[in-house]
């Protein structure tokens, strides 16, 4: 689904300041295909309009069902399996494959959280690639929540240099300028990272290198 262009007039990728998310406890964001730059110097060419994605709609709350940190030395709760976890993508009958995977306390709710990168199988090409955050089951025994999603397979992107350091998510989008570059061969890139701000997770583009 495209942004209306009066809503979101076309500019230079490496200008866009992504938005924060609204409202108390939501994990809405802007979406990522918007932070991805071009060398405009190299390439010479603005995007066209209409070339920026509705943002993911990712809405959920920290688990109150997870276990906390236990008191008396005993063990705290474990990270969230992503093998475990049931996605929001389509892959057919077979499960996507997780690529990357990092826990750590993101929210600083003293309960780990999974980010976790995923991709339908295939034979052949690059499939397009999730980015999400898993939490706690609700119940035990349940498969562990995507509680947040930061990128979404429609949007059509790959991810490299996935990490978690602290509480900050960052990666590497890669993408594609039109329909006619080779889904192998993404010719666009951008790096981002997400952090947990006042309630809820909040993308930032990190400048392109060389600009101003």
């Amino acid at each position: 689904m495209w942004h209306d262009a009066g809503h979101l007039p076309p500019q230079p990728l490496h200008g866009v300041i992504p938005r924060a998310a609204s409202g108390p406890g939501s994990r809405a964001y802007p979406s990522p295909s918007g932070a991805l730059g071009r060398d405009r110097g190299r390439r010479g060419r603005r995007h066209r309009r209409g070339s920026f994605f509705q943002p993911s709609d990712a809405k959920a709350t920290t688990s109150t069902a997870a276990s906390a940190p236990r008191a008396g030395g005993l063990p705290a709760a474990k990270a969230p399996d992503p093998r475990a976890a049931d996605y929001p993508m389509d892959c057919g009958r077979a499960k996507p494959d997780v690529i990357d995977r990092a826990s750590a306390d993101l929210d600083g709710d003293g309960r780990p959280e999974t980010a976790v990168v995923v991709r339908c199988r295939t034979a052949f090409g690059t499939p397009p690639s999730g980015v999400y955050v898993l939490s706690q089951p609700a119940r035990v025994g349940a498969a562990p929540r995507v509680v947040a999603t930061f990128v979404d397979p429609k949007e059509g992107m790959s991810i490299s240099d996935f990490a978690v350091r602290g509480k900050t998510v960052s990666a590497t989008l890669l993408g594609y300028s039109s329909a006619k570059v080779p889904r192998c061969c993404p010719d666009q890139q951008r790096k981002v990272n997400w952090q947990w701000r006042d309630g809820r997770f909040v993308l930032k583009a990190l400048p392109v290198p060389g600009s101003v």
